[in-house]
């Protein structure tokens, strides 16, 4: 049986965490994985369960946030799934092209899932974590910057 990508392999780690930590992983740089796995060393090795692939998924909209879904378009994702020696398993997606990055997040997601290394990689998460939310505030700050304030103006009539 494969573990699904909700799932941890482990028991113990709650399904949020590991969703978060993916999601994490999903949005960081490749120079920010490769910075994690040289602070993560050593690492065990992997293979592969199905090597990493590019392909295309369909994006899904709706008009208003709750309308009728529509095809919105494609959008390039790559792929990856590895087991660890151990037994871990890891799967990572990410947008675009860069199956390698793809490759270092499934690696990190199996290390998450080991609960002896787990504190480890939470913690080499907290700098994409606080670039994230460097990124949030910055975009917050500019959309606000643009914010329009209507009014209502009462004409009189003479």
């Amino acid at each position: 049986m494969q573990p699904s990508l909700t799932h941890s392999t482990d028991g113990n780690a709650p399904p949020a965490g590991r969703q978060s930590a993916m999601a994490l992983l999903a949005r960081a740089e490749s120079g920010e994985l490769d910075a994690m796995l040289a602070r993560l060393a050593p690492v065990p090795a992997s293979a592969d369960l199905r090597p990493p692939e590019i392909g295309l998924v369909m994006l899904r909209g709706r008009t208003g946030g709750d309308g009728a879904p529509f095809n919105l378009g494609e959008a390039t994702v790559a792929r990856a799934a590895v087991r660890l020696e151990g037994g871990a398993t890891g799967f990572a997606y990410r947008l675009g092209r860069d199956a390698s990055a793809a490759r270092k997040a499934a690696v990190l997601d199996a290390l998450w899932q080991d609960a002896t290394r787990r504190p480890a990689v939470d913690e080499a998460l907290d700098p994409i974590r606080a670039r994230l939310a460097e990124e949030a505030v910055r975009l917050r700050a500019e959309t606000a910057a643009t914010k329009v304030d209507f009014f209502t103006l009462v004409r009189g009539e003479d």
